[in-house]
């Protein structure tokens, strides 16, 4: 192109990056590498090929690796991981805050093996991933600085296996690492099979700054690896890719004690009101979705513009379509890239064909591993397309007429990783974005993203952040100090004790007291082999109306703290009332002498989760923008506990008084030893203005409940806190869809210490939302 023909045309003028430095790098460690392990690459083994997916040209050959080597790493890293924990906060920071340097120092040569390895515009590698990486490193090298006093009481998780995608190699690669180095973890690594290069570039940038052997360690290979990876004896998994493969390491995982993240999939909507400044809309929607191919867990996949202004929105897309650059990913003039591998694009294109809307693509592409970026209509909410992730550059569009149907659509699919909203009313936009069902939410903008905000999903997009106090969080523990839980036995006997009237125990369910529905009561005695009453056995339909009870009581969510305090207050007032009465119940329950003890504590609990209510703050992250990002604590919604065993009345009001405080709804499985107790609570609840279906009682055994519970789609956490192991089986049953668990893996909690206080539930209870402001003309 000359200059006259662009004068003519105003058309871009090709911009090529040279690739010679990321090309001398690759041929100086001779073309083949090893992994990484102890602070040292080793000899390459089994390779196989990685390549430009724009050229299809070799770049390297990598090492498949073997279980010895990945045994290897994870020894390596558990034998450093001591050590590194033990320099504090403030020596981990002086690494971090080198490895964040050599990354500025090397940032082209990062940028260009990026985009020849994966095939992103290097625009985006150079202006957005490496600065990104850049930030994480720096801004986790502060938060060690200042970890041993904001977080206190925490110690690192040991070592951590990390398994990260093909979309943004580099960047997912900070996002774990410095976080898990900053709290005093040690790591092994498993880049995508694809994209292995700047992986081990990074490795490279470790020597470098010194970092202890061991300490970072990187294995590569296929899917296979990662699955070595996963079983091996590590402490945390930490997992960015599909739902489908986050839902087997679920599995996989259940009952091994390893703590998980997942950031997982994602079919983000685009919510476009009609007073949205639309020009702005559509070139935020090209950010949204066309956006490193669309190859993004969060694009802006699924449009939902408002049907007054649809045909102008869509006629200015097409527009702003047709000016989009396909091609050379090194020619800093090119808005989309290549596909990763012609296997992913080859799946882009099936699932446009099988589509059954009305296509619009952008124009011809270059031969070879590229797609067009691609607009979809006339598919109903239910299509394929409008559910499933495609991992591609194609965007399907609806139109809705009222922002409830525009919360309704965007809610209809199973993931909720993020979502955007424009409208220039910014009352509209603050009152849709907290109710829609994402992890992070964009107003009036797109892919915002900063290392002192939190970032992840809920539903089946996942659990656990990155980012922010919240992502270092996840990669710390209590310190442990508590012994392995016993199981706790009931007392069985055969004497009657008289009563006066005999007292019927029933659940409680909706507010209202039922009777189980098969029909079957257990004898309860106590210490002394007394017949003391029966318990009411519920069963998985039992089960199924106490959720649904649940659910219906949505409300309680949105009532004021203030109000929800004042119910959490009015419980405790009626508790103490009835002290003298439950503390003797308790004493013959257990056969202990604490009762009294136990009670005035279920009080002070109370108090506790009332004082709280309304003060569980947000924060505003400080990241580098115009505007404000408001890292806002919402509850989790329907929240099913098996109660602890051994204290019967403190462990079910420690779970259920946090809980209900943040907004939750519960339905709790009372102590299975004794549960009498939670039986002559509901009284207290029946007389304390809990709306009905706040909190439900379910009185039978947890081994025959956990599963149903587990399982149940319409729960969103279970927690399970008895003495009979039922950890395995909990995290097992959660992988059908992916609800937040927290179980005790069989070791005991202190109930009437701090173990027992409202802290660490309130933090269980609540999910991280984070909204993006930007503010200004």
């Amino acid at each position: 192109m000359t200059i006259k023909q662009i004068f003519e045309t105003m058309d871009y003028g090709p911009a090529p990056e040279s690739a010679a430095d990321a090309l001398a790098w690759i041929v100086d460690q001779g073309s083949r590498f090893g992994c990484f392990i102890d602070g040292a690459f080793t000899e390459p083994g089994e390779v196989f090929e990685t390549r430009n997916p724009a050229t299809g040209e070799v770049l390297a050959e990598v090492t498949q690796a073997s279980q010895a080597e990945v045994d290897a790493a994870v020894a390596a890293a558990r034998a450093a991981q001591p050590g590194w924990e033990a320099l504090g906060g403030r020596g981990r920071a002086r690494f971090l805050y080198a490895l964040a340097r050599l990354l500025q120092k090397h940032a082209r040569l990062f940028a260009v093996l990026e985009t020849l390895d994966n095939g992103k515009p290097i625009r985006e590698a150079r202006d957005i991933d490496i600065p990104l990486a850049q930030r994480h490193f720096y801004h986790h090298a502060g938060l060690a600085q200042l970890m041993e006093t904001d977080q206190p009481g925490r110690e690192a998780m040991g070592v951590c296996g990390q398994v990260i995608p093909w979309n943004f190699p580099l960047l997912m690669l900070a996002w774990k690492v410095a976080p898990a180095l900053a709290a005093g973890n040690t790591v092994v690594l498993k880049p995508a099979e694809w994209t292995s290069l700047t992986a081990l570039l990074f490795a490279d940038i470790c020597r470098q700054a010194g970092l202890p052997a061991g300490v970072v360690n990187i294995v590569t290979g296929d899917g296979a690896v990662g699955e070595m990876v996963v079983a091996a004896k590590v402490d945390k998994i930490a997992f960015t890719g599909s739902t489908e493969v986050g839902r087997r390491i679920r599995e996989a995982t259940a009952g091994s004690g390893k703590a998980l993240t997942l950031e997982l999939g994602g079919k983000s909507p685009y919510i476009v009101f009609e007073d949205a400044d639309l020009d702005s809309a559509v070139e935020g929607l090209v950010d949204a979705i066309w956006f490193n191919g669309g190859q993004v867990c969060c694009a802006g996949s699924r449009l939902l513009v408002q049907e007054s202004v649809s045909d102008l929105f869509h006629a200015r897309l097409k527009t702003r379509m047709a000016g989009l650059r396909v091609g050379d990913p090194l020619d800093k003039c090119i808005d989309v890239g290549a596909i990763v591998d012609p296997v992913q694009r080859d799946r882009i294109a099936a699932m446009v064909s099988a589509s059954g809307g009305e296509i619009h693509q952008a124009g011809a592409v270059p031969e070879g591993c590229f797609y067009p970026p691609t607009l979809i209509t006339g598919l109903s909410s239910a299509a394929p397309l409008m559910q499933d992730e495609i991992f591609g550059p194609v965007l399907v569009s609806t139109t809705f007429r009222t922002p409830s149907e525009a919360v309704m659509l965007a809610n209809d699919t199973r993931y909720g990783l993020a979502a955007s909203v424009w409208s220039e009313n910014i009352n509209t936009a603050l009152d849709v974005a907290p109710k829609l069902a994402a992890g992070v939410v964009w107003i009036n903008g797109s892919n915002m993203f900063d290392a002192s905000a939190p970032f992840g999903g809920v539903r089946e997009s996942g659990f656990g952040r990155e980012g922010g106090r919240e992502g270092l969080a996840a990669y710390t523990r209590a310190v442990r100090t508590t012994a392995p839980l016993a199981r706790v036995e009931a007392f069985s006997g055969e004497e009657a004790a008289p009563h006066p009237v005999d007292r019927t125990a029933k659940l409680y369910i909706g507010g209202k007291q039922a009777r189980p529905d098969g029909g079957y009561s257990r004898n309860v005695f106590d210490a002394g082999g007394r017949l003391i009453g029966q318990a009411p056995v519920a069963n998985r339909k039992d089960l199924r109306n106490a959720v649904e009870a649940a659910r219906g009581a949505s409300a309680w969510s949105s009532a004021s703290a203030h109000n929800r305090a004042q119910v959490l207050y009015y419980i405790a007032e009626t508790l103490s009332a009835r002290s003298d009465g439950f503390a003797g119940a308790l004493d013959r329950m257990t056969g202990r002498s604490d009762g009294r003890a136990e009670v005035e504590a279920s009080v002070d609990r109370l108090f506790t989760a009332a004082a709280l209510a309304d003060k569980v703050d947000g924060r505003i992250a400080q990241a580098p923008m115009r505007g404000a990002a408001l890292v806002m604590r919402e509850p989790c919604g329907v929240i099913g506990v098996l109660c602890p065993d051994e204290a019967p009345l403190l462990g079910l009001i420690s779970v259920m008084a946090p809980a209900i405080a943040m907004g939750n709804r519960v339905v709790l499985v009372a102590s299975e030893p004794f549960p009498l107790a939670a039986t002559e609570f509901y009284q207290v609840l029946d007389t304390s203005d809990v709306p009905g279906g706040v909190v439900n009682i379910l009185t039978g055994p947890h081994g025959e409940l956990a599963p149903v519970l587990a399982a149940h789609m319409d729960v969103e956490a279970v927690w399970s806190f008895s003495s009979t192991n039922l950890s395995r089986v909990i995290e097992a049953g959660a992988a059908g869809n992916l609800k937040r668990t927290w179980v005790n893996h069989g070791r005991a909690r202190d109930w009437m210490g701090p173990e027992g206080e409202a802290r660490a539930f309130v933090e269980a209870a609540t999910e991280v939302r984070t909204v993006w402001i930007p503010w200004g003309a």
